[in-house]
């Protein structure tokens, strides 16, 4: 028989009954609602920059440190009388130091987290592990001192392929920022391409607000998550720049990095490493989790980034 004839069977049992005064139960509910579960966790946004996917990387198990040479400089040469003695040409080199940084995160949870809810918590605390040591990582290419068991990011004077002279100093942003930006960076000979620009997203907002006279955007800003293009031209977001155009933001401090990413290098001395373990607090029932990584970084190209720090209005 089919779904629709027993459907029909049982309407016309309960028709026959309704006329001999029988009962007939036609549903049933509590009148209390049962409280539910969800069996997913809604995410939350983003707080870790791409930029830590686009620079530069090598592997080096096991390693302490590295060093990458760089080319800094090739001398001109000059007119020589005849049996004259040769114009001196020598190419500059430097190097930049790459020294092996610890970073590590840790949470606690108890038995219940893991045994009891109906939603994954366990597998989000452990992906979080992982997504603490790279919102870290990613906020030190850029800010990272450079001291012992620190990345030396781009704004520290650890990163010693750039020069502070070379520093462009901007107090507001304006219909000319983004064109100082792009024709101040890299040598006298060529305006640079495939260059990325980093900054906060508070100023990619003052960007947007731009008016030419007629009241029409200044710039075309095309927008997709932590990345983008102004006018053609890449960037990506990083909280760990200082925004320009804020209040808050005092002088002499960098806002903005503006070049290609291959100019900095991170090193992997060890693989990311993601335990869990119940031996801790034992008798209390504790779970702990915890990552750490070994890991080290640099910009490794002269000048390779121009780094854009606000300075006070004329």
């Amino acid at each position: 028989r089919t779904k629709e004839e027993i459907n029909l069977a049982e309407c016309e049992k309960r028709g026959e009954d309704l006329k001999e005064m029988r009962s007939v139960t036609v549903g049933s509910s509590s009148i209390l609602l049962a409280k539910t579960q969800s069996t997913t966790i809604n995410g939350t946004f983003n707080v870790v920059s791409s930029l830590i996917d686009r620079v530069d990387y090598m592997v080096l198990t096991g390693g302490e440190s590295f060093t990458q040479p760089f080319e800094i400089d090739t001398a001109a040469g000059d007119y020589t009388a005849e049996e004259g003695v040769y114009t001196t040409a020598d190419t500059t080199f430097g190097n930049a130091a790459i020294n092996k940084s610890k970073v590590t995160a840790y949470s606690e949870t108890t038995e219940e987290v893991q045994k009891l809810p109906a939603a994954p918590y366990e597998n989000i605390i452990m992906a979080g592990i992982t997504k603490s040591v790279r919102r870290k990582i990613t906020k030190e290419i850029l800010v990272g001192t450079g001291a012992t068991n620190h990345l030396a990011g781009i704004f520290s004077t650890a990163a010693n392929a750039i020069l502070a002279s070379t520093d462009l100093g901007v107090s507001s942003i304006t219909n000319t920022t983004l064109n100082d930006i792009i024709f101040s960076y890299g040598g006298t000979e060529d305006v640079e391409d495939q260059a990325v620009l980093i900054l906060n997203k508070v100023d990619l907002k003052a960007f947007s607000q731009l008016r030419t006279t007629d009241g029409s955007k200044f710039h075309t800003i095309v927008s997709n998550g932590n990345t983008g293009t102004i006018d053609g031209i890449p960037y990506i977001i990083n909280s760990a720049c200082l925004a320009i155009s804020a209040t808050a933001t005092t002088v002499g401090s960098y806002a903005m990095a503006y070049g290609p990413l291959s100019n900095y290098k991170l090193v992997v001395f060890s693989d990311l490493d993601v335990q869990r373990s119940t031996d801790f607090k034992f008798s209390t029932g504790q779970i702990a989790h915890r990552g750490s990584i070994f890991i080290g970084g640099n910009v490794v190209a002269q000048n390779g980034f121009l780094r854009v720090k606000k300075v006070a209005a004329v």
